[in-house]
């Protein structure tokens, strides 16, 4: 599943080809998403005026005067910039097009993605009640001790709930929780404010690392610009149960957390 940094380049990487262009047309082949794209948004945007590309969470957010295109890639989407005369495969799902003949394409093989429309002045219920993002300053060392106070549920499926801090998934919780020296099973409420910092610390050095090297490429992600993403090379614990620990060259050992699979070393990991 496609993750913060894969988001973020994503959308770094559409925005110089849409940002402040108008959408002409948004042609549906099938609506049947994880959620059923709206009927009214091919007439919402007819004539608007892309005003901006942002992020929240993991949801693209392409700007109006009358609202936001939420965008969503779920487990296997991917948005490419294509030529208009590229004709769309079969899962090549909703093309958004604009004046200068540039075209966003939606792709979603499995179709867990989402083209949803958040009114102008209005909360979607998908983003109300999301977190901080990762990388801001409210997201802080303080912050996230106030969050695990009293809880026993371990630190790692804390820090991926996306109501406490959006966009930090499996791999990269698995590799900051590594790196903090934080063993992923911990109850959250038993770890002190200086670990904490060390963790907020790593979070967002592993993130901006990710997004550095343009995203995590595990199977089916690539960036806006159809080339994938190469952070893979650099993950320390991430997929490698049983091999040697970049540390201590203790084997890493392998549980589930939430249903995750959780790779850690017993030794540096505490």
């Amino acid at each position: 599943m496609p993750e913060l940094p894969e988001v973020e380049t994503t959308c770094r990487g559409i925005r110089p080809h849409i940002d402040q262009r108008t959408l002409v047309a948004l042609k549906v082949r099938n609506p049947n998403l994880r959620w059923p794209v709206p009927d009214f948004l091919a007439g919402q945007l007819a004539g608007k005026q892309i005003q901006g590309v942002d992020r929240r969470g993991k949801y693209i957010l392409l700007q109006t005067d009358c609202g936001e295109v939420m965008l969503h890639l779920g487990m296997s989407g991917s948005l490419r910039i294509v030529d208009p005369e590229v004709p769309p495969q079969k899962h090549d799902h909703v093309d958004f097009c604009f004046d200068n003949g540039t075209v966003l394409r939606l792709t979603d093989p499995r179709r867990f993605g989402s083209v949803l429309w958040q009114p102008a002045g209005e909360h979607h219920e998908l983003l109300y009640h999301l977190g901080p993002e990762p990388l801001g300053d409210a997201f802080n060392a303080d912050y996230l001790k106030q969050r695990c106070k009293g809880r026993k549920t371990a630190i790692k499926q804390v820090i991926m709930d996306s109501k406490v801090v959006v966009g930090v998934g499996n791999i990269y919780a698995t590799e900051a929780l590594f790196a903090a020296g934080i063993d992923p099973r911990r109850g959250a409420g038993n770890i002190s404010l200086e670990r904490l910092q060390r963790l907020v610390t790593e979070i967002k050095r592993v993130l901006a690392a990710a997004i550095e090297q343009g995203g995590t490429t595990l199977k089916d992600f690539v960036g806006g610009d159809g080339k994938p993403g190469y952070f893979k090379q650099k993950l320390s614990v991430y997929g490698r149960g049983g091999e040697p620990c970049v540390n201590c060259m203790a084997p890493l050992a392998e549980v589930r957390l939430g249903q995750r699979a959780t790779v850690y070393c017993k030794h540096c990991q505490r």
